[in-house]
């Protein structure tokens, strides 16, 4: 085989299996497309019934190999039993996005620059916090440790990434306040669980977005184009990245074309954290 031909290969998922949370829709729906794409046969998850069950049809229709559940990341047995059931369905698990996440509530700066008494640390509502909390950090939590307890006992390794935030790593005055310390967790533990797992040969990595277009933030880019304009003006690239963008990262996280990365954080954010546009 050719060096080119033998790079190309490691790119390869045709045949894998793999576990996608909050795959109804943005980001995660574009990790779920980009495996079942590939080849790969691939479980839907998502609180969202109605949104997970649309998806998954369209992928069958496709001619996809690909299965749904409704899942809330939070319930810890909920979670065990949904990746007993892929394995179950798919003779083992050997790609793990745990991606199921939200952004909600204000942050202390508006999109369009104003300050947002809600959002500051004085007055925000407690109720936030905890759910933000939850989903965030808590519900990557029992993703990843359910797909180890899976990937471990099948004995042949496996790629588990998270969905973590630039928000994790630099300060964003409009995004939530409790979301900034979820997804800085999230990045930690993926460092902690990438060095447990070595042994298992079970990589852990993240993946950082920045400023895509999806639900997250109640869709406020989807719905308000002036809005979004005034977004795009800060980031270094010009605008805000569409999901299909997410694709190719994700397959090379997933696949063997990263098979000697472990406990690293891939940034994919236009720019924005190498500070504001002159």
């Amino acid at each position: 085989m050719s060096e080119p031909a033998r790079t190309l290969a490691q790119f390869d998922i045709a045949g894998r299996s793999g576990f996608v949370t909050g795959a109804a829709s943005g980001i995660g729906l574009a990790y779920a497309e980009v495996l079942a794409e590939a080849g790969a046969r691939v479980t839907l998850t998502d609180i969202d019934a109605e949104g997970v069950r649309r998806e998954t049809e369209r992928l069958l229709a496709a001619g996809h190999d690909v299965r749904c559940n409704v899942l809330d990341v939070t319930d810890r047995a909920a979670c065990g039993a949904a990746v007993d059931a892929h394995a179950a369905a798919f003779g083992g698990l050997d790609i793990c996005f745990a991606n199921a996440g939200l952004g909600e509530g204000p942050g202390w700066v508006s999109p369009t620059g104003e300050r947002v008494p809600d959002g500051q640390v004085d007055s925000y509502d407690d109720a936030l916090w905890d759910r933000s909390i939850a989903i965030n950090l808590t519900g990557s939590y029992n993703t990843m440790r359910h797909a180890a307890r899976v990937m471990k006992a099948g004995g042949k390794g496996g790629s588990i990434i998270a969905t973590a935030s630039n928000a994790g790593m630099i300060l964003e005055p409009i995004v939530p306040m409790p979301y900034h310390p979820a997804k800085a967790g999230v990045l930690h533990m993926v460092r902690a669980l990438a060095l447990e797992l070595a042994a298992h040969r079970i990589r852990v990595n993240a993946i950082a977005p920045g400023p895509f277009v999806t639900n997250i933030g109640d869709g406020w880019a989807k719905k308000d184009p002036a809005v979004k304009a005034a977004f795009d003006k800060t980031i270094p690239l010009g605008s805000m990245a569409e999901t299909y963008q997410m694709k190719p990262l994700a397959l090379y996280l997933a696949s063997d074309a990263s098979s000697f990365m472990t406990g690293s954080t891939l940034l994919i954010d236009g720019g924005v954290a190498l500070g504001a546009v002159q």
